[in-house]
C-alpha cells in the first residue's frame, strides 16, 4: 500500500506572530487563541491509521514549540509560503503526500481521505477556495516534481489559486472550503 501523509502547514499560535489580518479584527491574543484552539480540534479530528498526519512548522525554531499538538513535526524551511510548501513536498516522506493549512474550519477526515483516494489515481490534487487562493495541494512525490511548483504565485490574493495551476498542470479537483483569515471569515 502506498504511504500517505498529511501535513498541516502552520505557524506556534503565539501572539502577534500568527492570523495578522484576523488579530486586526479581533486582537492578537485572541487571534493566537483561535489558532490554537483549530490545531486541536485538527490534530483530534483529522488524525486516522489510514494516513500519517504531520506538523510543517515555521519558523524551524517553534519545531519544539509546547503550544502545539503533539503530532511528528517537519520543518517548512525559508522563504514564501511557495518555497515553505515546495520544501515541505520534498522533505516529507515518499508517497502520497497531501497539505492543508491550519486555519480551514470545515475541513473534515471525509475530505483528507477523498484528498488520498483522488491522489491514487491523479499525480497532483488542488482543493480551491473561495477567495481565489486554495485549501489542500497534493502530490504523488514518488514520481519527479518540479521544484519551482510554486514559482511566482501571489500569495493571499484571489489569484493565488490560478498562478499555482500555470505550473501544476492537471490536477483532480477537491470540494471547495474557506479558510480564515478575516473576523468575517469566522
Amino acid at each position: 500500500m502506498t504511504r500517505a501523509t498529511l501535513v498541516i502547514m502552520t505557524k506556534s499560535p503565539r501572539p502577534g506572530r500568527v492570523k495578522a489580518r484576523l488579530a486586526t479584527g479581533i486582537g492578537s491574543v485572541p487571534a493566537a487563541w483561535w489558532l490554537r484552539r483549530q490545531l486541536a480540534r485538527m490534530a483530534r479530528d483529522l488524525v486516522s491509521p489510514r494516513w500519517t498526519t504531520a506538523l510543517a512548522v515555521a519558523p524551524d525554531s517553534d519545531l519544539t514549540s509546547p503550544l502545539l499538538p503533539d503530532l511528528p513535526r517537519l520543518s517548512q524551511g525559508p522563504g514564501d509560503l511557495g518555497d515553505r510548501m515546495a520544501h515541505v513536498l520534498a522533505t516529507a516522506p515518499r508517497g502520497l503526500v497531501l497539505i492543508i493549512g491550519s486555519d480551514i474550519q470545515g475541513v473534515s477526515r471525509t475530505d483528507i481521505a477523498a484528498g488520498f483516494r483522488l491522489l491514487s489515481r491523479h499525480r497532483r490534487v488542488i482543493g480551491p477556495a473561495p477567495d481565489g487562493g486554495f485549501w489542500a495541494v497534493g502530490l504523488d512525490t514518488r514520481r519527479p516534481f518540479p521544484t519551482d511548483l510554486f514559482a511566482d504565485a501571489r500569495w493571499s490574493t484571489e489569484h493565488a489559486l490560478a498562478d499555482t495551476l500555470r505550473t501544476l498542470h492537471d490536477p483532480a479537483f477537491l470540494p471547495e472550503r474557506a479558510d480564515v483569515d478575516t473576523v468575517a471569515d469566522l
